[in-house]
């Protein structure tokens, strides 16, 4: 589902006074293409089971306290403490035992404990539960040395949760976690928002399937499956369109296809400055409103967003490296909006670089990087390549995230802290 209309400044005119001129800041882009897109209406109920992976529509609240009663915290005995007379120690008679799911409290008369295992309820007349291990057992009697205080290992009725509140809360992704939460609760259906559906094309006469036959000058389409694994999510449907040939009408009636049929249109090359990047130019002409923006980042500069045909589009560069950065940062951002999944902050470390880096300010860096290990003072210490990057695939494919260097930063010395963003 789109918004109504584009942010103010979605062609950059409010540019930081850090960046270069001509350039807008990756929080500028994130802000400008999450402007593009609202969670998606349609609902549905899903039994829990089937629900795991997918988006809450609504929050899910308790219809019971959690826990639901008093109960014990580990095994042990139950007690009153106000009945412990004197300074100890205290005999007690044990009067009978209660495990979890008993539906009837023991009979204890007063001055006696009860034996109480792990998530049993405790009765009404006892204040403590005492790990076995903390008395000693002799026939049918504990020998008890030291008082216990009020409510000792006893979880108390609606401490983790009141009656009515909020287990887990609208737009949060169903996981183990949350799995969990919900069935506390008693429900056995949710409901969660339809999957985004998000369409894929990668423009390039170049490009070939892997297992085709190459001819000189091609490669093989690495964009394409790069992009569908990272939309293998419960919470998306993908929609493959493929390779285009870099011809303005194939190009037309791909991205018009594509915009009929998903809530986002990703393509991938054409959006830079070559005679052969056609891509804005034909969303404009399909029924586009598309902003070419050039971003304060490396890699990943040129960057094509805006709406097609009641789809939100975003069309990433084409080398790999750069690719993978964009819809990391941006793109993937895009989709969890339309989802209606929360804001979430992505995971960062701080580690030390293993080596010094010499480079141009202006556009802060995301390099992919691996952590190497701990250097003397347990600091992890993260080490990445030199040099241009952006079409350097197995680099990307050998690294654990991507280091951050920031756009003013024109030297990074061995030893550095520097931000890392773990990948999965």
């Amino acid at each position: 589902m789109l918004t109504d209309h584009l942010d103010p400044s979605f062609c950059g005119c409010d540019l930081p006074a850090e960046t270069r001129p001509g350039l807008v800041s990756l929080d500028e882009a994130i802000r400008q293409a999450l402007a593009l897109a609202a969670p998606v209406p349609e609902l549905e109920g899903l039994r829990l089971e089937q629900a795991v992976g997918r988006v809450l529509a609504h929050p899910v609240r308790t219809p019971l306290p959690q826990p639901p009663f008093d109960n014990a915290a580990m095994d042990g005995y139950a007690l009153a403490t106000g009945e412990l007379v004197g300074a100890g120690p205290w005999l007690l008679p044990v009067a009978g035992r209660i495990a979890a799911g008993d539906a009837g409290g023991a009979v204890r008369s007063p001055g006696a404990a009860l034996r109480i295992l792990t998530g049993a309820p405790v009765p009404p007349d006892c204040d403590a539960v005492v790990m076995q291990e903390h008395v000693r057992r002799s026939g049918d009697a504990i020998l008890l040395r030291e008082r216990p205080h009020p409510w000792l290992n006893i979880r108390r009725r609606g401490e983790d949760l009141a009656l009515g509140g909020e287990m887990v809360g609208e737009g949060r992704l169903v996981g183990p976690r949350e799995a969990a939460a919900i069935a506390a609760t008693g429900a056995a259906e949710v409901c969660v928002r339809r999957r985004v559906r998000v369409a894929v094309l990668c423009s390039g006469s170049e490009l070939r399937r892997p297992g085709q036959p190459l001819a000189p000058g091609q490669i093989y389409n690495s964009n394409r499956f790069g992009l569908l694994a990272a939309l293998s999510m419960p919470w998306i449907e993908a929609v493959d369109f493929g390779a285009v040939p870099d011809q303005p009408a194939e190009l037309a009636a791909t991205l018009a296809a594509a915009s009929r049929t998903a809530d986002l249109v990703v393509s991938t090359g054409g959006v830079s400055v070559g005679d052969e990047d056609h891509l804005p130019a034909v969303a404009r002409q399909t029924g586009g409103r598309i902003a070419e923006l050039r971003i304060a980042m490396k890699p990943g500069k040129p960057l094509a967003l805006g709406t097609l045909n009641g789809a939100a589009y975003l069309g990433l560069p084409g080398n790999p490296v750069a690719a993978f950065v964009c819809w990391t940062m941006i793109g993937s951002r895009v989709a969890e909006r339309l989802a209606g999944l929360s804001p979430s902050r992505r995971a960062r470390i701080v580690a030390k670089a293993a080596r010094p880096l010499h480079r141009r300010p202006g556009r802060c860096e995301f390099r992919p990087a691996r952590l190497i290990g701990y250097d003397a003072f347990g600091a992890q210490v993260i080490d990445f390549a030199g040099g241009s990057f952006s079409a350097r695939v197995k680099q990307l494919a050998d690294a654990d995230g991507l280091v951050l260097i920031p756009a003013d930063l024109d030297e990074v010395r061995k030893g550095d802290l520097l931000e890392f963003l773990p990948l999965p």
